[in-house]
C-alpha cells in the first residue's frame, strides 16, 4: 500500500522520568503497569507526560501519538524498535457517566505504519461520522515490513496491559490539555472494546483473542482473514448462548481468492455449531438492522483488497452497527429495514 507521507504536527516534549526507579519502588518486572483491577494502573508511572510525544488538532478531533512500554514493540526476539501508539479522540467524544472507556483498537497490515494506516484508512474520518463515543487506538506493528507479528500483544495478558497503560496515559496531565473538553474518564474502566484489522494485521487480532486477558466484544476483520480461523471461531462460540450486547460479534469483509476460502470455511464452521450466518453477495444486499443484530457476519465486496476498509465505509458501518455506546443521533437506522444505500468515499 503507498499513501502521502502524513504532515508531522506540533511536539510536546517533556524530561524523561525515572521508570527504572519507579518500577522498582512498585515491584513491576519488565515494565509491565500494575494493575490491580484492569484500569487501575500505578498511576505514578503513568503520569509520564513524555510519553505524549505528538499532539494534532482539527476539526473532527485530537490525535495523540503516544510511545508506550506496552505497545508491541520492541520486544524479545524481534527487530522492530517502535513504540507507537496512535489514538484519535473525536471532537465530540465526551466521558460518560461512570469510568468507563470504549475503545476501538485498529491492526494495520503489511509494509505500512500506524501512523500512514489511520490517514490512508480514514480511520479518524469514520470513527467521527459514525459518531460513536470512543476512542480510537492503532498500535504501531511491524515498521514497513511483509510481516506481522504480535510482539507484546503475542503474550498473555499483553492486551490487558496495553489498555491499562493507555488510560493511565490518556489521564496524565498533558493529555488531558490536548483534549480538553474530550478528555476521556478519569481513572477509566475498560468500557466495550472493539477490534479491527485490515490484511495481515488478523494475526495481532487472533493474538488478543487468545491471549489478550481482557474481554473483547467485537471484531472486524477487512480483507483480513489469511489463517488463525480457529482462533475467530472459538471467541464467537464463547458466547454462542448470549444475545444482545452480550453476545461476541463478528464482521468479516473479504474479496475474491484465499480469503475467500477462508472466510467460507470460517461461515461452514460456525454453522455447523449452531451459529445462524448472514452472508452479503453483492453490495447493499443486508439491511442495517441486519447487520446491527447479526452474530457473524460475512460480506463479499468487488472492492481493491488496499481499499476495503474505506472506500465504501465498511468501517464507519461497522460502527454505526456496534453496541458501543452513541450519545449523538444519527439518521443512519433510518430505513433500516431496506437494503441499505452503500456510500462511496472521496478518494481526497
Amino acid at each position: 500500500m503507498t499513501s502521502d507521507e502524513v504532515a508531522r504536527p506540533s511536539r510536546f516534549t517533556a524530561p524523561a522520568l525515572g521508570r527504572r526507579a519507579f518500577l522498582r519502588v512498585l515491584g513491576v518486572a519488565g515494565g509491565a503497569v500494575a494493575a490491580p483491577g484492569l484500569w487501575d494502573p500505578a498511576l505514578a508511572l503513568a503520569r509520564a507526560d513524555s510519553k505524549v510525544k505528538e499532539v494534532e488538532t482539527s476539526d473532527i478531533g485530537v490525535t495523540l501519538k503516544l510511545e508506550l512500554t506496552q505497545a508491541p514493540f520492541p520486544c524479545d526476539g524481534a527487530p522492530y524498535r517502535a513504540a507507537t501508539v496512535m489514538v484519535f479522540v473525536p471532537a465530540h467524544y465526551r466521558a460518560p457517566e461512570g469510568d468507563e472507556l470504549d475503545l476501538v483498537m485498529h491492526f494495520h497490515g503489511h509494509v505500512t505504519t500506524a501512523e500512514r494506516a489511520i490517514k490512508v484508512h480514514k480511520l479518524r474520518e469514520q470513527l467521527h461520522e459514525s459518531k460513536q463515543n470512543a476512542v480510537l487506538v492503532v498500535p504501531q506493528g511491524a515498521v514497513n515490513a511483509a510481516e506481522s507479528p504480535p510482539g507484546k500483544l503475542g503474550q498473555q495478558g499483553g492486551l490487558r496491559r496495553l489498555c491499562g497503560e493507555l488510560a493511565s496515559v490518556l489521564d496524565t496531565p498533558s493529555a488531558r490539555r490536548a483534549l480538553g473538553d474530550c478528555a476521556v474518564p478519569r481513572q477509566a474502566k475498560l468500557g466495550r472494546l472493539c477490534l479491527s484489522a485490515h490484511s495481515g494485521g488478523y494475526r495481532v487480532a487472533a493474538a488478543c483473542l487468545r491471549l489478550g486477558g481482557c474481554e473483547v466484544n467485537e471484531v472486524y476483520l477487512f480483507d483480513a482473514l489469511y489463517g488463525e480461523v480457529d482462533a475467530f471461531r472459538d471467541w464467537v462460540l464463547e458466547r454462542k448462548g448470549q444475545s444482545g450486547r452480550d453476545r461476541h460479534k463478528l464482521i468479516s469483509h473479504f474479496v475474491a481468492g484465499d480469503v475467500r476460502r477462508l472466510n467460507l470455511e470460517l461461515e461452514r464452521a460456525l454453522e455447523a455449531q449452531g451459529v445462524a450466518c448472514l452472508h452479503e453477495r453483492r453490495p447493499g444486499q443486508l439491511t442495517r438492522k441486519q447487520l446491527l443484530s447479526g452474530r457473524a457476519i460475512f460480506i463479499e465486496t468487488p472492492l481493491a483488497h488496499s481499499a476495503v476498509t474505506f472506500e465504501q465505509n465498511a468501517f464507519r458501518d461497522c460502527l454505526f452497527a456496534s453496541g458501543l455506546r452513541r450519545q449523538l443521533r444519527s439518521s443512519w437506522f433510518e430505513k433500516k429495514d431496506a437494503p441499505r444505500q452503500i456510500d462511496v468515499r472521496s478518494p481526497s
